[in-house]
């Protein structure tokens, strides 16, 4: 990258980092079970919701006790179900309309952090009426305050129960863009290790990819305080201790308790330090072929950590202790290869591949633009890389064998 375009990223970064102390940040209430949300609601006049959902969970009666605990305490409850893995535009214009067919007045978001993505971005549309999902995408586009969103994660990765970020698709373009609103944090999540219980192996171990790419990507960048590097640590260190116990046995409520709580965590962390290049590449796979997210992010980020070389050494030795990969005595070097080299055994343990397969050669710089404007002036990274720079992570990440 050219150095007065180095320099601009840096001013925005710092002007952003400068407002940290008086952005509008918050957490979302802590319900204990969803037996907890009738009178959550109740206190907020709401006795009509629309949940946001997948066909899956819907189907697989995930969703029915909740459905019922709603309509014991006269809760009516429309519901939208078609959110796809990648959520489209489409998705959240479609759960737009059920709501307000119905005149609900609350949304409560039940499944992964597609769906909660999904319902995020469709309370934008109620409040905005009259935009296209379009044109409120990228940063503080979005200041009316949306219906009560109410987060249940059925997935322990992304922490978009907490975070003031929502990625949607748009159906024609396949470009993934972020929407990034302190008004999309959720008023309520519930964290319930009994709605990741039955969570298969692969999404288990790539979701939590996903959320030890938020902690990592936040601790390493530009943009840190102490309080987001406390939280990134704490997720890190449950990371390392729980994940391959939830993979193994989905029943070890204790693990998928811990890594809940990692990755909630890691958003809280990401939403105020940022994330980097793994996230904005991945993305554009994401968009480009519906890769799923977490699985881009698992095989991106030793890729990525990699190349950010000596800029990472000294932050991935401290992660490295709180992992129990190295000591603090350690050669910083040493104790970030050690690192990198922990997260690609991981990965193999759980059966992430080393490639991504389905990427063509023509799309790599389309791609590329694409992740470079989304990083770019926005995310603290350590290391800048223009569009061309970046296309190197995509010819790595690439099986074309």
């Amino acid at each position: 990258m050219k150095w007065y375009n180095r320099a601009l990223c840096r001013t925005v970064q710092a002007g952003f980092y400068a407002a940290m102390p008086v952005l509008p940040y918050r957490m979302p209430e802590h319900l204990d079970g969803t037996d907890a949300l009738p009178q959550w609601l109740g206190k907020q006049n709401i006795d009509r919701v629309l949940l946001v959902t997948d066909r899956f969970l819907r189907e697989s009666g995930m969703t029915a006790p909740l459905e019922a605990r709603l309509a014991e305490a006269g809760i009516f409850c429309a519901v939208y179900d078609e959110t796809c893995p990648n959520p489209t535009v489409s998705n959240t214009e479609a759960a737009r309309d059920v709501y307000q067919q119905n005149q609900c007045q609350g949304i409560i978001a039940f499944g992964g952090g597609s769906v909660i993505d999904c319902a995020k971005a469709a309370g934008a549309l109620v409040v905005y009426p009259n935009r296209h999902l379009n044109q409120l995408k990228g940063l503080l586009r979005v200041w009316r305050r949306l219906p009560p969103l109410v987060a249940i994660p059925t997935t322990a990765g992304t922490g978009s129960e907490t975070t003031v970020t929502a990625v949607i698709t748009d159906d024609k373009t396949r470009h993934k863009y972020t929407m990034n609103n302190f008004t999309m944090i959720p008023r309520a999540a519930v964290l319930d290790a009994e709605s990741v219980r039955t969570l298969p192996p692969h999404l288990t171990a790539t979701t939590g990819m996903d959320a030890l790419t938020h902690a990592v990507e936040a601790y390493i960048g530009r943009s840190t305080t102490r309080k987001t590097r406390a939280m990134a640590e704490e997720a890190v260190r449950l990371i390392f201790r729980n994940l391959e116990n939830s993979y193994r046995d989905g029943t070890d409520m204790e693990a998928r308790k811990a890594m809940l709580e990692a990755a909630y965590q890691a958003g809280n962390a990401f939403s105020r330090s940022y994330v980097g290049y793994i996230h904005a590449v991945a993305h554009s796979l994401g968009g480009q072929y519906n890769i799923p997210h977490g699985l881009a992010n698992a095989v991106l980020m030793p890729i990525v950590l990699d190349a950010y070389g000596s800029a990472v050494h000294l932050k991935l030795h401290r992660l490295a202790v709180v992992a129990g990969i190295a000591g603090p005595e350690e050669d910083p070097a040493v104790a970030a290869a050690a690192f990198i080299k922990a997260i690609r055994e991981m990965n193999r343990r759980m059966g992430i591949p080393e490639k991504l397969s389905g990427i063509r050669r023509e799309d790599i710089p389309h791609m590329a633009q694409h992740a470079h404007r989304e990083a770019n002036p926005l995310y603290p990274v350590p290391v800048e890389y223009n569009a061309r720079e970046l296309e190197v992570f995509y010819e790595q990440v690439a099986d074309w064998s």
